[in-house]
């Protein structure tokens, strides 16, 4: 298989434990919390879901083999397309309605979903960056412990 399509099916798989770990995430809260506050929980969950996003490209960006930064963001598009997609199949086979939905992407009344995405599409090329930097600074001659003389 292609280098490409390798890294398109690895990217695939971790945007599934992404979206498990954010729909057992979303479970727990409904299930935990007062019904009566679930607008200001799902934007407290989004700065949550931002992080667990985070964590997860973090343990798994090997795994990806992403190597650029134009495969780090075509990575970030992937999943904002697909989690888009999901969360409307999801919304609508619970019978949610699209205003409902939709209630979550709109910034001026307080959805923060379009932030969250904006985050989920840049954080496999700012782990990269972070990863990268990291990798440098522990080679660095300047992160070795003098010797005591």
């Amino acid at each position: 298989m292609p280098a490409f399509l390798t890294a398109l099916l690895r990217a695939f798989l971790v945007w599934l434990v992404i979206m498990t770990t954010e729909s057992v995430h979303g479970a727990l809260r409904r299930l935990l919390l007062a019904p009566d506050v679930d607008f200001a929980l799902r934007q407290l969950s989004v700065v949550i879901g931002v992080v667990i996003i985070v964590a997860i490209t973090w343990l798994f960006l090997s795994y990806i083999r992403i190597r650029s930064a134009r495969a780090a963001l075509a990575v970030g598009g992937l999943w904002v397309m697909l989690t888009l997609a999901f969360e409307v199949a999801l919304g609508r086979l619970t019978g949610l309605g699209w205003e409902r939905i939709l209630a979550d992407y709109d910034l001026l009344h307080g959805g923060l979903m379009p932030l969250g995405l904006l985050a989920m599409g840049l954080t496999p090329w700012a782990v990269c960056q972070l990863q990268a930097r990291r990798s440098l600074s522990l080679r660095s001659p300047t992160s070795m412990p003098r010797s005591a003389s």
